[in-house]
C-alpha cells in the first residue's frame, strides 16, 4: 500500500559492538514508542542491513511534513531521557532525512527492503523525479510490493550528533524505498530502474 502519511523521518547508523545490545534494547523498548507517541506521527519501523552501511535504519511516517517541525516533535528533541542521550552520544555515520513522500505505490508490505540514495542535480530535480514518477511503478516490476520516493528537507535534515551544524552537502539527498518479499529480488529491481532512469546512475 502507499506509505501512510506525507512525511517521513528516516535515521540511520552504526553503533560499536560493545554497545549493540543496548542499543537494540533501547531502540525497541522505549525511542520507538516514544517516537510514535508523538502527534501526528503514525508509524515506525525498523531494518538491519543485508550489506552496506549504516547497519541500522528506522522509517517513521507521518501524518503530514510539517509534522516533522512541530512543537510536539521538537519538544520531545528537547526532552530527551538520560538513556537516549547515552545511546545518541555513541551513534557513528548518522544519517537522518527529514523528507516529503513525493511518490508512494504499491499494495502490501514486504519483508526485505531496499534503499537508493540519489544526490538530484540542482537544475535537474524536475527532470528526475518526472523520472522517477514513469518507473517507480511496482506494478509493471515482478517481484516488487511497492515504490515510495523520500525528498530530503536540507534545512531539518541534520543528525542529532554533535557534529550536527557541519556543512553536509548530502542533507537535500533524496532517497528511493523498494519494498520487496526477499532481498534476493533486490539487485534485479535496483539494475532496471538505472537502466530506465539514467539519473539513478
Amino acid at each position: 500500500m502507499p506509505i501512510a502519511g506525507q512525511g517521513m523521518l528516516l535515521t540511520s547508523m552504526d553503533i560499536d559492538s560493545l554497545h549493540e545490545a543496548e542499543f537494540n534494547r533501547w531502540y525497541d523498548r522505549e525511542h520507538l514508542e516514544e517516537r510514535v507517541a508523538i502527534d501526528g506521527f503514525l508509524e515506525a519501523r525498523r531494518y538491519v542491513a543485508h550489506d552496506g552501511k549504516p547497519k541500522y535504519l528506522s522509517l517513521y511516517s507521518t501524518a503530514t511534513f510539517d509534522v516533522l517541525d512541530s512543537p510536539a516533535y521538537r519538544k520531545a528533541l528537547a526532552n530527551q531521557t538520560d538513556w537516549s542521550k547515552a545511546n545518541i552520544a555513541r551513534f557513528q555515520n548518522m544519517i537522518r532525512g527529514v523528507a516529503r513522500i513525493t511518490i508512494s505505490r504499491g499494495v502490501g508490505r514486504g519483508a526485505a527492503l531496499g534503499i537508493i540514495r540519489l544526490r538530484p542535480p540542482a537544475e535537474g530535480a524536475d527532470k528526475l523525479r518526472a523520472a522517477l514518477r514513469e518507473q517507480l511503478d511496482p506494478a509493471s516490476r515482478d517481484g516488487i510490493i511497492s515504490m515510495h520516493l523520500l525528498e530530503n528537507d536540507a534545512d531539518l535534515s541534520k543528525p542529532l550528533t554533535p557534529d550536527a551544524q557541519k556543512p553536509d552537502p548530502g542533507a537535500g539527498d533524496w532517497f528511493v524505498l523498494i519494498v520487496l518479499p526477499h532481498i534476493s529480488m533486490l539487485p534485479g529491481a535496483i539494475s532496471c530502474l538505472i537502466y530506465f532512469a539514467p539519473g539513478l546512475s
